[in-house]
């Protein structure tokens, strides 16, 4: 695990930063709130690593008072179109994404990824884990319910030293309830650039890009954020140009 430190102040909270749309808007809000914001990024063998260098440019565009990120080697189990020689989805309808769990799903990652965010929120004195997950725009994914957030803060305040001495520590979930064009919204009245952001699970070689790797347009992923940004009159940033 590394760190880079930049000056901060407020209490201290950990946020999970993806580099994704959902998560950099979760850092401009806690951000937003007077948080000082300690985000956490994690190599974890994913099929769609250039993820990892837009959250460094998301952090450095937002502000944290530091960033640090974890590797985790989940292509030792598979079982994920992320994370395993499994073709990713793609040019489904919605009402197919809202179907079965789709095969990019990512066994136990959330659960995993809180729980390194709560250790850190530990060794930090931090009371307070934030993460973008959403119940709305979430492709049946079920570690992004309303009911998983509440069971693992309900754990957390069980399995630790914080915890047990009395000090509660809070998920905290800004956008669980929200549609893909309000979150959007909220990000770009916070001065979010989108266009650092990257959110698709089969990006495609191109040295032109920025991150070196251009989005393929048509995962879930994809489409659910140029869907929320077309309903904006916007093109995705992310995929290049401003206005339609």
């Amino acid at each position: 695990m590394r760190e880079r430190e930049h000056a901060g102040a407020g209490r201290p909270a950990v946020v999970l930063l993806s580099g994704g749309l959902d998560s950099a808007t979760v850092l401009a809000m806690a951000r937003e709130q007077g948080f000082a914001c300690h985000a956490l990024s994690f190599d974890y063998g994913q099929r769609h690593r250039v993820e990892i260098e837009a959250a460094k440019r998301v952090a450095a565009q937002v502000g944290v008072a530091s960033l640090r990120w974890a590797s985790i080697d989940l292509r030792a189990f598979g079982g994920s179109a992320l994370t395993a020689d499994i073709d990713v989805p793609k040019d489904r309808d919605e009402s197919t994404m809202h179907g079965d769990i789709p095969v990019t799903y990512v066994p136990a990652r959330n659960t995993i990824f809180l729980s390194y965010a709560l250790a850190l929120a530990e060794v930090l004195g931090s009371g307070d884990l934030f993460i973008g997950v959403n119940a709305v725009d979430y492709s049946g994914y079920p570690d992004c319910r309303p009911t998983f957030i509440e069971a693992f803060e309900r754990m957390a305040n069980l399995a630790t030293k914080a915890g047990v001495e009395g000090h509660r520590l809070k998920v905290h979930t800004p956008l669980i309830e929200l549609p893909k064009v309000e979150i959007i919204r909220k990000g770009l009245a916070l001065g979010v650039d989108y266009g650092l952001t990257h959110s698709c699970y089969d990006p495609q070689p191109d040295e032109r890009h920025p991150l070196g790797a251009r989005p393929c347009e048509h995962c879930d992923s994809c489409l659910l954020r140029m869907r929320a940004f077309g309903e904006l009159g916007m093109r995705d940033p992310g995929m290049g140009g401003d206005t339609v």
